[in-house]
């Protein structure tokens, strides 16, 4: 009986660490946890060099994060990539279950309290969407971006999937329109007339008429065709953090920042929760009988400049 979980792909030549990705990638339906669970995979196996991998090894991973500081949400994270990578195995009779039961029994990381997480002050968002350079098209490209994602409160995956076909006129005003964000489920979301020109100056510099809003900018100025990964738009965030010294910042503490500022200046809760796209706003819509604001939406208060 097997001992050890030993990845080998079912094809000579194929690397083992890609052969896991698309082994979970497969079975995940959200888009995001795919991408969170390969990028924890990718983490693991370079942690993991030259070991097999067993209940000891992930145990020994999990000790490992956690001398070094990961907090309980990114050490459990990282454990539920390692167990689905099991779990899968074990249905796809790579592994034993006895193994995969055994990888998948490793405790995680008690979280005490309430994680409140990160967002920005007022002056500090205004100096992170100061910090791009505005005389470069790539400039140009994450002040846009970074306006979106302060003022308009998306998930990276959801401002990855933007194009050009969701601005739309509606009461009056722009917003993005019946786009698909966590859970599949579709929303919109109110523009400020500030942010929406931060976006056609980036349109208009980079010669975009249709498909994906933000792209990647090639060294030589060239935008290219395809949209930014959720994992560039994370990179992108974190860049700008620290060239203005406010530490670690993820595209999510952006999201919560709108959300804060956006109360911080009056904005009626159920407004905010349209907003957001919750997960409960249907139930909140019957509750509270309301209807989404576009004409006087929330966020048109947070203007910078």
């Amino acid at each position: 009986m097997t001992t050890d979980l030993v990845l080998v792909a079912p094809e000579a030549g194929v690397d083992r660490i890609e052969w896991a990705k698309q082994l979970v990638h497969n079975a995940v339906r959200s888009p995001h946890t795919q991408q969170a669970y390969e990028y924890a995979l990718e983490q693991f196996f370079v942690w993991a060099a030259g070991r097999t991998i067993s209940r000891e090894s992930v145990q020994g991973y999990v000790t490992w994060l956690g001398e070094m500081k990961f907090s309980p949400s990114t050490i459990n994270q990282r454990l539920a990539a390692i167990r689905k990578l099991a779990t899968e195995a074990q249905r796809c009779g790579y592994v034993d279950s006895e193994t995969a039961q055994a990888i998948v029994s490793v405790a995680g990381v008690s979280q005490k309290g309430r994680r409140l997480g990160r967002w920005l002050a007022w002056e500090e968002a205004r100096t992170l969407l100061q910090a791009p350079n505005p005389h470069s098209i790539r400039g140009m490209r994450d002040r846009a971006l970074l306006a979106v994602l302060v003022t308009c409160a998306l998930r990276r995956g959801e401002l990855s999937r933007m194009n050009c076909d969701h601005l739309a006129m509606r009461d009056g005003r722009w917003v993005f329109l019946d786009f698909m964000g966590k859970g599949n489920k579709t929303r919109s979301v109110a523009v400020p007339l500030w942010v929406k020109q931060e976006i056609d100056g980036w349109l208009d510099v980079a010669g975009i008429e249709k498909g994906p809003i933000f792209r990647r900018v090639l060294a030589n100025g060239r935008v290219g065709k395809d949209a930014l990964t959720e994992r560039a738009v994370w990179q992108l965030v974190r860049e700008y953090a620290a060239q203005i010294g406010i530490g670690e910042l993820a595209p999510h503490d952006l999201r919560r920042t709108a959300a804060k500022l956006c109360r911080a200046k009056g904005g009626e809760l159920e407004q905010i929760r349209f907003l957001l796209g919750h997960e409960s706003i249907l139930t909140t819509e019957r509750y509270l009988g309301s209807e989404q604001d576009l004409k006087n939406a929330v966020n048109d208060a947070l203007v910078f400049e």
